[in-house]
């Protein structure tokens, strides 16, 4: 059965928000969500302490294929550098910054990938 386009966003924003409150129990700041642009989008953007904090939120139903976190791969992560690049044009800051993974499984386990990859252009 396929799902409908509505139905895989309300999906989607139900698991940012858990990715969110994940983030701040651990003490992060929420600063934006679903930040878009032509490069792509940013899912959370998030202050941890003086760092500012690109979050990819990846769900995924099954393991198969390497589940949630695997799914950030090379190309993703190009898109995610970008649109922080984007992002931080419009939003100047003399933070550091990193980007970390949210990886929800189908059970609801979360996990929190920080500095899942480094944001020097590949």
């Amino acid at each position: 059965m396929l799902r409908s386009r509505g139905n895989k966003q309300a999906t989607g924003a139900r698991h940012e928000e858990a990715a969110r409150r994940h983030l701040e129990r651990r003490g992060l700041r929420f600063v934006a969500a679903n930040a878009r642009c032509r490069q792509g989008e940013l899912d959370l953007v998030m202050r941890d302490g003086d760092t500012l904090v690109f979050v990819e939120v990846r769900y995924r139903a099954s393991a198969r294929f390497g589940g949630a976190a695997a799914s950030v791969d090379r190309r993703k992560q190009a898109r995610l550098v970008a649109a922080a690049g984007y992002y931080l044009s419009r939003h100047p800051t003399d933070l550091p910054c990193r980007f970390d993974v949210v990886a929800i499984s189908a059970d609801g386990q979360v996990q929190w990938i920080r500095h899942a990859f480094d944001g020097a252009p590949a």
